[in-house]
């Protein structure tokens, strides 16, 4: 079994799909307006609409509503990264950090709240 890819539900595609092409470098692929793809080659983050999963009703996941899950995106620099986004983060959390375990880390929430790790491995 393989991991496909990770899916986000929220109110605004077109705003959460900018904030990740941002973030990842990566154009996302549209297949139609309530839903984009970032692939990147360890894995593909998914963005839809509510109206993907209306058809669960009361199960329905909502936006902007996770406080469970961190996104993870493995860098080469956290702080080259940090500088390049500064303008696009709204709320960071943690700023450029490294770790009792020797990775070095920045903590943001996207437009919707949801946790994004940028992070680098100690060198060997």
């Amino acid at each position: 079994m393989d991991l496909a890819s990770l899916r986000i539900i929220t109110r605004d595609v077109d705003r959460l799909t900018r904030f990740y092409e941002a973030v990842t470098g990566v154009t996302a692929t549209r297949p139609s307006p309530v839903f984009a793809e970032l692939r990147t080659t360890s894995g593909t983050l998914a963005i839809a609409s509510t109206a993907t999963v209306a058809m669960l009703g009361d199960s329905a996941p909502q936006p902007a509503s996770n406080n469970s899950i961190i996104i993870e995106f493995l860098v080469t620099d956290v702080d080259a990264e940090f500088a390049r986004l500064h303008d696009v983060l709204d709320d960071v959390a943690l700023p450029p950090t490294t770790m009792p375990w020797g990775n070095r880390s920045t903590l943001f929430r996207d437009p919707d709240g949801n946790l994004v790790n940028l992070f680098s491995r100690p060198a060997p």
